[in-house]
Formats: C-alpha cells, sequence, structure tokens
C-alpha cells in the first residue's frame, strides 16, 4: 500500500460515532428506498385482497406516495433549516412508522391510499434532512464522500432488495407483511436518532416563503403526476395535457415569485451555482436512464425470458452487488479523479453497461445479463455519489436543507426518462409486430430503447466538464480551501 493510499485511508476512515450516525441515515434512506418497490411487487395481491376495482386504480397505491415526496421535497428541504433537522427527520421517522403500520391494517382501499399518502409526505420530511443531516455531520472531504458512498450504495440496494423481498414476503405470508417491515425499520431508526448530531450552527430565518412552497410543490405535483399517469391515460389526453401545462404555469410563477421574495424558498443563487445546476442535470439523466432501463430489463426477464416474479427479482442482483462496491470505492475514485470527472466516468461507464444490451438475446444470455446490469449499477452509483457530492459542498450550513432536497428531487423527476424509454420500446414494437412473433418484437423494442438510453448517458458524460469549466461563486464565510475543493 502506497502512502498515499495509507493517508486516504486514515482521512476517510470513520469513528464509532460517525458509524452509528451513518447506520441512522442510511437505515432511513434504505426504508424510503424498500417503501417503492416492496409494493410495486406485491400490488396484485393487493388488489384481490383489497378489492381495487381496475387495475388504474390499484396503480393509486404506488402512486400516492411517490406524488407527495415529490412534491413536497423544496418545502421540507426549507422547513428543516428553520426548524432543525433533527426534529423534523425524528418526526417524519414517527409518522412513516405509524402510517405504515395504518396501511398494514387497511381494509378498503380508501385508507390503504390515504395511509400511503402519508407515506410519502413522510418520506419528503425524511429523505432531504438525511442528506442534511449527513453532510452536517461528515466534513467536506474524504469523510463526506465515503459516507455519501454508502448512502448511496445502500438506497439503490434497497430498490433491489425491495424487489426480490416483496416476492419472497408475498409468496411465503402476505402484502401485510410489507408494511409491517416497513414500520419495525423506522422504529429502529427512531432509536437511533440518538446518535445524530444536534443542530448546530445558523439556523436560516423563521419566515417561510409561502407562496413560493405553494407554487413549487403544486408544480412538481402536476408534473410528476403527468409522468406517473401519461402512458396509461395517454399523453395528448385532456388530464396530461392539462397537468403538464398547470406544472410549466407554477413552476414559471415559482421562479418568478422567487426573484422578488426577500427570503425565497429556494435561493435562486443556489440554483444558480454551477455545482447545482450541472449536477442536478446530472442525476437528472442517470437516474431517468437508470430507472427506465430497470423498467426494461424487468420486463425482458419476464416477457421474453419467462423468469417468474421471484428469479426476476433475483436477477436484479448483479447490479445491486455492483452498486455496494460502487459506494465503498466512492471515495478513492473521487478522490483520484475529482467530482467531475468521476461523473464523467461514472456516466460513461453506466452507458456503456446499457448500451451493450442491445445484445441480449431471446434466449439464454444471463451472464450478459449480469455483466451489463452490473455495469449499470456500477456507473449510475458512482455518478450519483459524485452528482451528490457536488451539490452539497461549498454551502453555508442554513443552506443544506434546501441543498439535500435539490439533490433528491432528480430520481423523481428522472421518471420522464423512464416515460420516455416506455414510448421508444413501445413504439419500436409496434413496427415490428407485422413482421415477427411478439417475443422478439418485444426483445426490438427493448433493444431500441436500451441503445438510446446508452447513447443519452455516454453523451451526457461531457457534461461534467461544463461543471469544472464554469467558476463557482462560494457561499459567504466559507474558507479558501473550502472554495477550492468546491469547485474541483
Amino acid at each position: 500500500m502506497t502512502n498515499d493510499s495509507i493517508r486516504l485511508a486514515r482521512s476517510s476512515a470513520l469513528d464509532r460515532r460517525e458509524w452509528l450516525t451513518l447506520v441512522t441515515l442510511c437505515g432511513a434512506t434504505f426504508m424510503t428506498g424498500l417503501d417503492y418497490s416492496v409494493v410495486t411487487v406485491a400490488l396484485p395481491e393487493i388488489g384481490r385482497d383489497l378489492g381495487f376495482a381496475t387495475t388504474g386504480s390499484l396503480q393509486w397505491v404506488a402512486t400516492a406516495s411517490l406524488l407527495p415526496t415529490a412534491s413536497l421535497l423544496p418545502l421540507f428541504g426549507r422547513v428543516s433549516d428553520i426548524v432543525g433537522r433533527r426534529r423534523l427527520f425524528a418526526l417524519g421517522v414517527v409518522l412513516f412508522g405509524g402510517f405504515s403500520l395504518a396501511a398494514a391494517l387497511a381494509s378498503a382501499p380508501a385508507p390503504l391510499i390515504a395511509a400511503r399518502a402519508g407515506q410519502g409526505a413522510s418520506a419528503a420530511m425524511i429523505t432531504p434532512t438525511a442528506v442534511a443531516l449527513l453532510t452536517a455531520a461528515f466534513p467536506e472531504g474524504p469523510r463526506r464522500t465515503r459516507a455519501l458512498g454508502v448512502n448511496g450504495a445502500v438506497l439503490s440496494l434497497g430498490f433491489v432488495l425491495g424487489t426480490l423481498g416483496g416476492g419472497v414476503i408475498t409468496s411465503g405470508l402476505n402484502w401485510r407483511w410489507t408494511m409491517l417491515l416497513l414500520a419495525a425499520i423506522s422504529g429502529l431508526v427512531l432509536l437511533g436518532t440518538t446518535t445524530l448530531p444536534r443542530d448546530t450552527g445558523t439556523r436560516a430565518t423563521a419566515r417561510l416563503d409561502v407562496p413560493g412552497a405553494v407554487l413549487a410543490s403544486v408544480g412538481l405535483f402536476a408534473l410528476v403526476y403527468a409522468i406517473s399517469t401519461g402512458a396509461d391515460a395517454g399523453w395528448a389526453s385532456a388530464p396530461t395535457l392539462g397537468s403538464l401545462s398547470l406544472a410549466v404555469l407554477c413552476l414559471s410563477a415559482f421562479l418568478l415569485v422567487e426573484r422578488r421574495h426577500p427570503v425565497p424558498l429556494i435561493p435562486l443563487d443556489l440554483l444558480n451555482r454551477p455545482t447545482v445546476k450541472w449536477g442536478g442535470l446530472v442525476g437528472f439523466v442517470t437516474l431517468g436512464m437508470c430507472g427506465g432501463t430497470t423498467v426494461l430489463l424487468s420486463l425482458y426477464m419476464q416477457d421474453v425470458l419467462g423468469y417468474p416474479a421471484l428469479a426476476t427479482g433475483a436477477g436484479f442482483l448483479a447490479e445491486g452487488i455492483a452498486a455496494l462496491v460502487a459506494g465503498l470505492l466512492a471515495v478513492r475514485l473521487i478522490t483520484a479523479l475529482g467530482r467531475a470527472r468521476a461523473m464523467s466516468l461514472g456516466l460513461a461507464v453506466q452507458g456503456l453497461g446499457i448500451g451493450a444490451m442491445i445484445l441480449l438475446p431471446v434466449e439464454g444470455g444471463l451472464p450478459l445479463l449480469l455483466t451489463t446490469s452490473g455495469a449499470m449499477g456500477f456507473g449510475h452509483v458512482l455518478t450519483v455519489v459524485s452528482f451528490i457530492t457536488a451539490m452539497t459542498s461549498g454551502l453555508r450550513d442554513d443552506e443544506q436543507g434546501a441543498a439535500g432536497g435539490l439533490s433528491q428531487l432528480p430520481q423523481f423527476l428522472g421518471g420522464i426518462g423512464t416515460a420516455g424509454l416506455a414510448a421508444i420500446a413501445t413504439a419500436r414494437t409496434s413496427a415490428l409486430s407485422p413482421t415477427t412473433d411478439k417475443v422478439n418484437a418485444t426483445l426490438g423494442g427493448l433493444h431500441a430503447a436500451t441503445l438510446a438510453a446508452g447513447l443519452i448517458c455516454l453523451a451526457a458524460s461531457a457534461l461534467p466538464l461544463l461543471l469544472r469549466s464554469a467558476p463557482l461563486r462560494p457561499a459567504a464565510g466559507t474558507s479558501d480551501s473550502r472554495r477550492q475543493r468546491a469547485s474541483s
């Protein structure tokens, strides 16, 4: 081991208290990641058990959680800067556990959907504050990068294990145990809040930008609603076009209001920082293409290879393991390459892995499936850790909550990528259907969509160069060395 490697290992090593803090925050991250994927697998049984009338109404079990999380992230990110992150985090965990128990006890569709909406609103409290608490507990540098790496890997692992665990739990017990599992995890996370650092430093002013909060929440709600329901309702349908129009109107008005408000919900100078602006765009690409490709791989394994649900979940293990490895190696790669180059490398690896899926065959091909999905998972998590590290660096303490919310927003807006890839796959499948059988037509559609996703990732790997070349305006009060690190 070289002297540089020894110094890096020592500088990034965490003490016992830091590990307890990290386990608590990663537990919350794992819980929110598990929430969406574990329920998705259980949807058919939920529909049969509670008597949902249609597939469209059943989909609200998932959508009811997604919408409030996405739309309330900016609000709760800012609220955490005002009332204290530890306090809001603990409240979110308590509410999440309570709503999970309510979901487990639901005896009809309406109470379940209401409980799922409560879980989503609680997750909007937890997600940005967890990132802000993590950046407060670990100073900029190798320690923070290592913590963010583990956190990013755990989030990805939560989605993968949710898919696999949801199948196991639903098959062996019933869907209610998925909700009880979430409640149990929330109880453990709540115990861990005693290890979290107490709120210190400068809090934001107690005045809340109410017009900005309303416009941002309504605009994001309308946008995510259109993304979530557009494929089923039709992209040219009145509800979808109306939702998209409302989103554009509210978010445009939000930017105008923020320019004039003395204490904006999201300061525009924060949005204009190169690390936030370009880092968020990189996050949008990597999350959108990875999420969309994961849906395509699920279709490939079930509709082309004929895998049952449990085997399909197991097919994502390579992606989960590679994501975990990327999270653990992120500190070394980011320290050696810098955040911008690490982002470029991550997107390039992700793009090559996804693009190579055009070679997936109609039969067999398991080694290629595991290799390509593993490359996607590795590149994706490296990119995620790099862009979140960039977005949360060089900021004042009273900006960390808002930045934490912004850093989590791309995973919900990434649904635009999923919808786009699904549209490409559907169009190509329809074009091939008259000339070939259903399985080969489906495979052709999946090949077209994965090729597009791979090319988008490879093209986007040039975006971090803009982050490196653009001048960074550091936050007031940061040291010169901190400013230099933030711009690297």
